[in-house]
């Protein structure tokens, strides 16, 4: 842990005041929860990733959705990449997701391109060196909140996402969510 040098009073309601710049940094916008941890006479906060809470089940479902569908499967939450199976996986496995798949899972919508089909592939991670061609991306979405995705990617030169493949990145969002309901 890194002191910051920043100092807060608690206010008559308890409440504390996380400075602009660290929440810009750790990427936590309005609304986000944060989960408290307690150690002797330290506070510490940390924002809670549901997704996270069932890593096991996260890496056994990209693997399954990997060897299922033939394509690399990614399962991130709002923050970053959780899980990655397939060929291209390292280039992704603990990366922070890019400022455009935020948009795509805040928005609650699939997402779906290719090249060959003059699609606009989207970055997943951020400093990732992957070239993919084609790209499904399915928000996992649980009582109106948006926790994650579903990724199928393809690294194919002229590749096109199947029906199937699709289908199987939605049902996989599913499953996902219903953990959480």
């Amino acid at each position: 842990m890194k002191a910051t040098g920043i100092v807060r009073r608690i206010d008559e309601l308890g409440r504390v005041v996380i400075p602009k710049e660290i929440r810009r940094t750790l990427r936590i916008r309005e609304g986000d929860p944060l989960e408290l941890f307690t150690d002797r006479d330290e506070l510490m906060l940390k924002k809670y990733s549901p997704i996270a809470s069932i890593e096991q089940f996260a890496k056994g479902t990209a693997k399954s959705l990997n060897e299922q569908s033939g394509y690399l499967a990614v399962i991130c939450d709002t923050d970053g990449v959780l899980q990655a199976s397939g060929a291209g996986k390292k280039s992704l496995a603990g990366k922070s997701v890019s400022d455009k798949m935020t948009e795509v899972m805040l928005s609650r919508r699939s997402y779906l391109a290719s090249k060959a089909e003059g699609g606009d592939i989207l970055p997943i991670a951020t400093d990732s060196d992957l070239t993919v061609t084609a790209q499904v991306i399915v928000p996992v979405v649980a009582g109106g909140d948006c926790l994650g995705a579903v990724v199928l990617l393809s690294t194919d030169e002229g590749a096109i996402m199947e029906s199937s493949a699709v289908k199987l990145a939605r049902l996989t969002s599913d499953i996902i969510a219903n953990q959480f309901e």
